[in-house]
């Protein structure tokens, strides 16, 4: 447990919750038609909306060895941009992430394709994040290795090949929604001129340790998170020289010679 509690929390809870929901729905000491998404359940005033499939949906793999497999390959990529990520360094920007981007599934396979279960479409949005991120990596997919660029054709095409094409659309959303992410986030504001509206809001920052002084250590470094000031939204400074008592104010201002 001691070792469970050092990984990453986001991926660790979904990680965590896809198992514990597969293993025992496939067992039959669960119903798993409860879980899945049903938009006619959740878009309704006949009865209480069951809003939990929203996120259930996103904890139930494939049968036989998909339940290990899927909970692997969600682990392995949402761990490491987690962790890793320059993209993420703030705490609670890996969560807006996850959430923006299962927001994008939900709305597109499940609303549109009417699909039931985004485990693996979710996997697929951290698998292409990550090779966003680290393109010339070695990844290991089964016994082949290649540069990590190629890692979510790769998986989409098995899919395809096990699953077949219904499937595989599914997955794809997965792709879909990283990808506005990453326009959103980087593309329009960097060669668009446009500003990046998805941000970090300050209670989801303390809710994983963002409390002004506090030190988030990191694989690339060490950042600080700043205290603020009055009308700022949020502000942060990397471990540096910061200098003395009174560096950066302001005085009342004289006249040379005064």
């Amino acid at each position: 447990m001691d070792v469970f509690w050092t990984l990453p929390p986001v991926t660790r809870t979904i990680t965590a919750l896809a198992l514990a929901v597969s293993a025992l729905g496939y067992s039959g000491m669960i119903n798993m038609y409860n879980y899945i998404f049903i938009s006619r359940a959740i878009l309704t005033t006949k009865m209480m909306p069951q809003l939990w499939r929203l996120f259930t949906a996103f904890l139930i793999t494939k049968p036989k060895f998909a339940i290990l497999l899927d909970p692997y390959f969600l682990y392995q990529y949402g761990s490491g941009l987690e962790a890793e990520s320059s993209r993420f360094s703030q705490p609670g920007d890996f969560f807006i992430y996850t959430a923006f981007v299962a927001a994008v599934i939900v709305l597109v396979a499940g609303f549109l394709l009417k699909s039931a279960i985004f485990l693996q479409a979710l996997s697929l949005a951290f698998a292409y994040t990550y090779a966003q991120d680290n393109p010339t990596r070695q990844v290991s997919f089964f016994i082949i290795t290649f540069d990590a660029k190629y890692l979510p054709l790769s998986m989409l095409f098995l899919t395809f090949i096990i699953d077949g094409p219904d499937a595989a659309i599914t997955q794809a959303t997965g792709l879909l929604a990283a990808h506005l992410y990453d326009f959103l986030t980087r593309i329009w504001p960097t060669f668009g001129g446009g500003r990046n509206y998805i941000f970090t809001p300050a209670i989801v920052k303390q809710w994983f340790g963002g409390r002004p002084g506090s030190v988030q250590q990191r694989s690339y470094g060490t950042a600080i998170q700043g205290r603020g000031r009055e009308g700022d939204r949020s502000s942060g400074r990397s471990t540096g020289f910061s200098g003395g008592p009174g560096w950066g104010e302001r005085g009342p201002g004289r006249r040379l010679g005064d």
